[in-house]
């Protein structure tokens, strides 16, 4: 649970700029398809991502004007890099305007339990990690480049001197 203001600040900027990494990967002919029908399609799972920082932090208080909760994802990457990235900015610019660190102590109701906001923050920043996870996995079944996010990805070990393990 963040209970410094700066501290979720400082890792949201560094995870949403790693997720814009990752869609800046993804080509808009692989969006729709889907790997079998327990498994959302590649841009149903970034459209997820790019609607839960609305849809999570608007039952804070906040107002993030982000896409609708139940909208179907644009059929072009760059549409849904850029509600991402305009969603993500608001957070940051919602947050520091209206929120301080006693903020991160108060309650809100989230999917029917009690969850302090600084518990909420660190749920939106580890949603986003899982799903993002689940994408690059996604992405290299389709042949599609990862890019490093916590340390070199496969394609660059050689940059750093290294073999690629398997």
């Amino acid at each position: 649970m963040y209970i410094k203001l700066k501290d979720f600040v400082a890792d949201w900027k560094y995870e949403s700029e790693a997720t814009q990494k990752v869609f800046a990967n993804i080509t808009d002919e692989i969006l729709a398809v889907k790997e079998n029908e327990n498994i959302r399609s590649i841009g149903r799972l970034c459209w997820h991502i790019t609607i839960t920082i609305s849809e999570m932090m608007n039952k804070t208080g906040l107002l993030i004007n982000g896409p609708e909760e139940r909208s179907n994802p644009p059929q072009h990457m760059s549409e849904i890099s850029e509600a991402y990235k305009k969603s993500s900015d608001e957070l940051i610019e919602q947050i520091q305007s209206h929120w301080n660190d006693d903020s991160l102590q108060e309650e809100n109701n989230l999917y029917g339990e009690p969850w302090k906001n600084g518990k909420t923050l660190q749920i939106l920043v580890q949603h986003q990690i899982h799903h993002r996870g689940q994408l690059t996995v996604l992405m290299r079944l389709h042949g599609m480049k990862v890019p490093g996010i916590y340390g070199p990805a496969k394609e660059e070990w050689s940059q750093w001197g290294l073999e690629a393990e398997e």
